[in-house]
């Protein structure tokens, strides 16, 4: 397979999961619009080995080469069920997906999207012969709208977004980057001096058309991520271009930075448009204006002392003026195809709702050594850049936002710094609890419901406080209960201390009721939480409550059942008791077929 489409794939699955989505869970439709350079490992790796292509036959090598099959492969591989398009329009390829990927999210195709380009060369370590007036650098530097700008240098990468309309994520309670307020493409035509130039006119045109889409003022944008070839034409051109774009409403001089990553990682093909607006997302989010690198004076071809654009060579704060930070991010191809994206920092995000104390952070992968490595990146999260986070911010996005796979650990914690402590002890440290899924997607729960014996003074008064289906589920009971659960053990079961109650407990009469009803809310509490039964088994009274919960008994007939039983245990030994096992709670009928009743000698 190309190493560009495996790659984009790998950073299709992150981006998702960056994003806090499981696509197995998300059941609306999510589009993929991306592209990818020539794929060099064809021509130079698996042609020449004859033998391999003969094997795998010409079919199958096209499969796993052309550039048709990004994106569905992609589609498939993640079980995405949008649009799913190849974009490709050479170096502006990937901010072209982005533009038609806000299209699709526009006319309601898809509910997310994921936009993007890769470009990966091969063989990875390459020269190239300079030559006067071309493209390529002559000492392997992009010194964008530098005097000393000669061409840039070829880069390998990758990048990928993930983009939703922007009242369907804040609804959804997503972490927001930036805001796309506009976007725009065009082509030159044939009004330049070659298939391969640039245009004012045409690079003026889509600036022009993505500020108007976005109904913001030039005046407004105080960065442009400039496309930023470095190169003898494109730099003149470019800066032409903009001020041309903005001085049609604008006479302002040099307000706005101009910069391109081109001069940090170099000129990454069709991923170079995304790259760009990476970076420009980044500095909203921060606040901050990166340095456009290797630049010492402008290029005398470009004035900007009489355009609203100045090089931004140093590290500085990025002050907003009047209203949100605004950038620009241009990226132009050759052929002719020009896309701009009018991009603005996000908006406030309101802080999260109450949550309980304790949270449950799950990690899961594929292998242990994999898990071993995911818990070490989240106890660094947690003790680095995601130390500030609400705990159960994490929690959420752990549980929902990941896929589950094989192998698996959690760890129960209530601050970040001990949940990092847990985790880097590896997953046998203290504090984790590991396991192995069989055939994840297929497995149950089984709930096991013990007996008397099991109860102690304040069972169930932190889930009696904090959780309001449960302490509806205790008042339920005592309500149909009355009289046969007394003032005591009403009070004992919503938690009110009293070093009486452990003696109370102790009268099998009040013990058991008491059980019954922790037990009984306890389960009801985690099938609100979505904890499908997929068989339930108890030991002395716990029969009672699996019988209870499928429906055997009614609520009112069990805690009367349980209440003479408690009596009655008080003055008789005990005896052989009834174990069953039902399937899926509440949804099965007590006689099954598939029901096993190991014995009956139940009192009557």
């Amino acid at each position: 397979m190309d190493p560009q489409q495996r790659i984009f794939l790998e950073c299709a699955w992150e981006a998702l999961e960056l994003a806090g989505y499981d696509a197995e869970r998300y059941e609306e439709p999510v589009g993929v619009f991306a592209g990818v350079d020539m794929n060099s490992y064809l021509f130079s790796n698996v042609m020449p080995n004859k033998d391999v292509v003969d094997l795998i036959g010409g079919y199958q090598t096209m499969i796993a080469s052309d550039k048709d099959y990004l994106s569905t492969r992609v589609s498939y591989k993640l079980n995405l069920r949008g649009p799913s398009l190849t974009v490709q329009t050479a170096c502006s390829t990937s901010l072209v997906a982005v533009h038609v990927a806000c299209q699709s999210l526009l006319n309601g195709e898809c509910r997310m999207a994921l936009a993007g380009g890769v470009s990966v060369t091969v063989p990875h370590r390459t020269g190239y012969l300079y030559q006067e007036g071309g493209i390529g650098s002559p000492d392997g530097h992009c010194r964008t709208f530098d005097a000393l700008a000669r061409g840039t240098v070829g880069g390998s990468g990758v990048g990928v977004v993930v983009l939703k309309r922007l009242e369907d994520a804040l609804a959804d309670g997503d972490r927001v980057h930036a805001v796309i307020r506009g976007s725009a493409i065009n082509n030159d035509g044939s009004d330049k001096v070659g298939y391969t130039a640039p245009s004012v006119e045409g690079q003026a045109k889509v600036i022009s058309d993505a500020l108007a889409m976005a109904c913001v003022s030039p005046e407004t944008i105080t960065y442009v991520e400039a496309h930023g070839t470095a190169t003898a034409l494109g730099d003149p051109i470019e800066v032409s271009a903009l001020t041309r774009a903005f001085s049609a409403s604008t006479g302002r001089k040099q307000f706005c930075a101009v910069g391109s990553v081109k001069s940090n990682v170099g000129h990454l093909g069709a991923a170079a448009g995304v790259t760009g607006l990476i970076k420009t997302v980044e500095a909203l989010k921060h606040g901050e204006l990166p340095p456009s690198l290797h630049y010492r004076e402008p290029n005398p071809r470009i004035d900007f002392a009489s355009s609203p654009f100045y090089v931004n060579a140093a590290l500085r704060e990025w002050r907003p003026g009047a209203g949100p930070r605004r950038a620009g991010v241009s990226s132009f191809g050759i052929g002719g195809t020009n896309a701009h994206v009018v991009v603005e920092e996000a908006p406030a995000r309101p802080g999260s709702g109450a949550s309980r104390e304790w949270q449950l952070l799950a990690v899961s992968a594929r292998t242990p050594g994999a898990l071993e490595a995911s818990a070490g990146r989240l106890a660094a999260h947690l003790r680095g850049a995601g130390a500030g986070e609400r705990l159960a911010d994490v929690a959420f996005t752990l549980g929902a936002g990941r896929r589950a796979m094989r192998e698996r650990l959690a760890v129960v914690c209530r601050r970040g710094e001990e949940a990092a402590e847990a985790l880097s002890g590896g997953v046998g440290g203290a504090g984790v609890m590991r396991g192995a899924a069989r055939g994840v997607g297929s497995g149950g729960v089984v709930m096991m419901f013990p007996g008397q014996g099991s109860q102690y003074a304040g069972m169930g008064a932190g889930l009696y406080e904090g959780e309001a289906v449960y302490r509806g589920e205790v008042e339920r009971c005592v309500r149909a209960a009355g009289e046969r659960v007394g003032a005591e053990a009403a009070a004992a079961l919503r938690g009110a201390g009293g070093a009486g109650h452990a003696g109370l407990l102790a009268q099998t009469s009040v013990a058991q009721p008491a059980l019954f009803i922790t037990e009984y809310a306890l389960a009801k509490q985690l099938l609100r939480w979505g904890v499908k039964a997929e068989g339930m088994i108890g030991h002395s009274l716990g029969e009672y409550v699996a019988a209870c919960l499928a429906g055997v008994f009614s609520l009112e007939d069990a805690l009367e059942t349980i209440a003479f039983r408690g009596r009655l245990f008080e003055k008789l030994p005990e005896g052989a008791m009834l174990t069953v096992a039902l399937s899926e709670a509440e949804a099965r009928p007590f006689l099954d077929e598939r029901l096993s009743v190991a014995a009956v000698n139940a009192p009557s």
